[in-house]
């Protein structure tokens, strides 16, 4: 038995298909609308991109013109740095070279200078220890002066006048002698002389001593005439006046003997001179 096909259901095929088949044709339709959109604006995009490509690659000359010109005019720039820093390198070379050879002179200037001064300084050291020396010489001269002068005392002789500096030794004589003062006559009278001894303008001799108790007796011969000083002490003046003017005279005998005595005669500057003066 066939069945018979429902109108309705027949329909709703139909329109089923219908629906179907529209629904594709239209994605169909949206879908080339949709690769036309898409084609278009990949077109516009590739353009675009290319335009953009253009404007950089002119972009990019440009840049690159402006680059080659800084370039050069630095490179330029860095090779007069370059001289000038080479030139500069020469000059502080050149500097360093001439401080250092000026510190070397100046250096050994110094040492030499130092040398100088440390043999200057021995030389003072030297000096100072002559002056040191000299000094000390001189403080012990004015010490033996200063002893002397007191040893060189004045007294009364034995006329009862004051006598003036009496020497008590060969030294104090010499002093007396460059003080200048009065005529010095030195002498030695022996026992064993018979005539008298002349000294400056009058004579001497000596009769008698003793050593031990430091006494003596002599003659003086003066203007023709003889004076004896009997038992005199050594170092007491023995006092006579002699010539025209009768200056004082002065005997002092500052060391006896057995048999002799030593001392001086003292006259005064302007007395009268013998022919031969024997100090």
């Amino acid at each position: 038995m066939e069945y018979e096909q429902d109108p309705v259901a027949e329909t709703s095929n139909n329109v089923f298909r219908k629906t179907v088949i529209a629904v594709i044709a239209l994605y169909v339709l949206g879908s080339a609308y949709f690769l036309y959109s898409l084609g278009s604006r990949l077109n516009k995009l590739e353009a675009d991109q290319k335009a953009a490509i253009q404007t950089v690659e002119q972009s990019n000359r440009v840049l690159m013109d402006r680059l080659g010109l800084t370039e050069t005019s630095l490179k330029q720039s860095t090779e007069v740095f370059q001289s000038r820093l080479t030139k500069a390198q020469r000059e502080a070379a050149a500097h360093d070279a001439a401080l250092l050879k000026q510190q070397q002179e100046t250096t050994q200037q110094l040492q030499q200078s130092e040398q100088k001064l440390s043999s200057v300084s021995t030389d003072l050291g030297g000096v100072k220890t002559d002056l040191s020396g000299a000094r000390s010489d001189l403080t012990a001269t004015r010490n033996d002066l200063d002893a002397t002068k007191k040893r060189l005392e004045s007294t009364i002789g034995d006329l009862g006048v004051q006598s003036g500096l009496i020497a008590h030794t060969r030294d104090d004589l010499e002093v007396l002698k460059h003080k200048g003062d009065r005529n010095i006559y030195e002498f030695t009278l022996n026992k064993s002389t018979k005539r008298p001894t002349p000294v400056g303008t009058v004579s001497l001799q000596l009769k008698k001593v003793d050593a031990k108790k430091g006494k003596f007796t002599l003659n003086v011969v003066a203007d023709d005439r003889t004076i004896e000083k009997k038992d005199k002490n050594v170092a007491e003046p023995l006092q006579f006046y002699s010539g025209r003017d009768r200056m004082l005279y002065e005997v002092v005998v500052f060391s006896a003997a057995k048999d002799s005595i030593s001392g001086y005669l003292s006259t005064p500057k302007n007395a009268p001179q013998p022919g031969v003066i024997a100090q």
